[in-house]
């Protein structure tokens, strides 16, 4: 969330960011919140000015007793101030819980780069790599060579879960360890810490990382627990410096988190409602960056080309966008988005998100580090390297031959064994 002393310093940026947001209906927001700002910080003065004013009576009351003299005025009057104290303190927990209202929900201030536009459809087209594969024989659907081939098994998982859960089997799921594999040592490379997160967080630290209001409803909530299961390594791995003061020297911390998550995908009725591309679990490497304001558009960049790196040396035609100001949510004050070709589908689908927080995280979850000026808030960023079951289908769609094989990227081949192609032949598929 913005801090307050911005928002009380620059209101006006603040509201023409709103307004760059196509969002004027919340411009009353930021009147609100320093309006209860100004309330509170007056009774805050009340509170102080009683505090100081009960230790001056104390004094006088020992002196007057010392020298025997009535002090029954006195004592009458500092008896009174506790239950004063009292009342205006929950005057000012109304007031902050109004204040931590409108503050959770005020979005981010966005980079000056991001295109203004309506929604997906105005995202802006950075970045195009490799070209489309020309195919002489009619594609399958990674669902149909799934199948075919004995690669998952979605009847059975939907008997035992519901819609849009699988099995993986055989040669797809050696692929998918294949690519988490590489992805792993891919990061590992380039500097960053493999961490493996909890798969559980606590609404408090959720609340730090996201907008519940908006992603709740993705999230699954253990019954009779404070505990969600994480939707993204970025969750946990951001949060688990939460109520820290970290050294300047400890900075950047750059990780690489693996994990399996779990969302809803609550308002994805009837889209991809078959295969693997929109599930309910699926695993993913996360890049994970904590570093110093100063430092953070340079590191978005460095994420940003990890990720396309990544899908270069996978041989896939992907495009990245730079996400509008109708599609990127409150969080990030940037985004790109990964988009890989999938040309039986003939659309580019996302595969990874980039994003620059700035320290919309870290005031939400209070992570500071020390500077020569004094305690500052850091600058949180994450990025895909590689969510697997959207690499799988990218796989399965670009790289099947016309026999009913999938051909292996050539990066993958080692982790596989050796093994360049997968599934059975075209004459077995028939």
């Amino acid at each position: 969330m913005l801090e307050i002393k911005f928002i009380r310093e620059h209101p006006d940026i603040v509201k023409k960011d709103l307004e760059k947001r196509g969002e004027k209906e919340k411009l009353k927001w930021v009147d609100d919140v320093l309006k209860l700002d100004a309330e509170w910080r007056k009774l805050k003065g009340q509170a102080d000015e009683l505090r100081s004013r009960r230790n001056s009576l104390s004094l006088e009351i020992n002196k007057l007793k010392k020298e025997k003299k009535d002090a029954s005025k006195i004592v009458k009057e500092a008896q009174e101030i506790p239950e004063k104290i009292e009342k205006i303190e929950k005057e000012c927990a109304e007031k902050e819980k109004g204040i931590r209202y409108y503050l959770m929900r005020i979005p981010n201030i966005l980079h000056d780069s991001v295109p203004v536009g309506k929604d997906e459809n105005d995202n802006v087209v950075v970045k195009i790599s490799g070209k489309k594969i020309k195919f002489n024989f009619e594609l399958k659907s990674h669902v149909d060579l799934m199948e075919k081939n004995d690669f998952a098994d979605l009847e059975r998982a939907a008997k035992i879960a519901g819609a849009r859960w699988y099995f993986l089997k055989g040669d797809l799921a050696l692929l998918e360890m294949a690519i988490t594999r590489y992805a792993i040592d891919f990061m590992i490379k380039r500097g960053y810490k493999l961490v493996v997160p909890p798969h559980m967080m606590s609404k408090k630290a959720y609340e730090g990382v996201t907008s519940l209001a908006d992603f709740e409803e993705m999230l699954y909530k253990i019954e009779n627990e404070d505990l969600y299961m994480i939707a993204t390594a970025e969750h946990p791995l951001t949060a688990m410096w939460m109520n820290e003061v970290l050294e300047e020297n400890q900075l950047p911390i750059k990780m690489a988190g693996f994990s399996t998550n779990f969302r809803k995908e609550a308002g994805a009725h009837g889209k991809d409602t078959k295969g693997i591309f929109r599930v309910h679990q699926f695993n993913k490497v996360e890049q994970i960056i904590i570093c110093r304001p100063e430092d953070s558009w340079k590191f978005h960049e460095e994420l940003r080309k990890n990720i396309e790196d990544f899908f270069e040396s996978l041989g896939l035609h992907f495009r990245t966008v730079n996400i509008c100001t109708g599609d990127i949510g409150i969080v990030a004050a940037k985004k790109y988005d990964v988009e890989v070709w999938m040309p039986v589908q003939n659309a580019y689908r996302e595969v990874g998100s980039c994003s620059n927080c700035t320290a919309y995280q870290s005031v939400r979850l209070n992570i500071k580090y020390k500077s020569k000026e004094g305690n500052k808030y850091v600058h949180t960023l994450n990025s895909t390297c590689v969510a697997t079951s959207r690499a799988l289908v990218a796989i399965l769609e670009n790289f099947q031959q016309k026999d009913g094989t999938v051909k292996i990227p050539d990066v993958l081949v080692p982790y596989m064994n050796g093994v360049k192609f997968i599934g059975k032949s075209k004459e077995v598929l028939l």
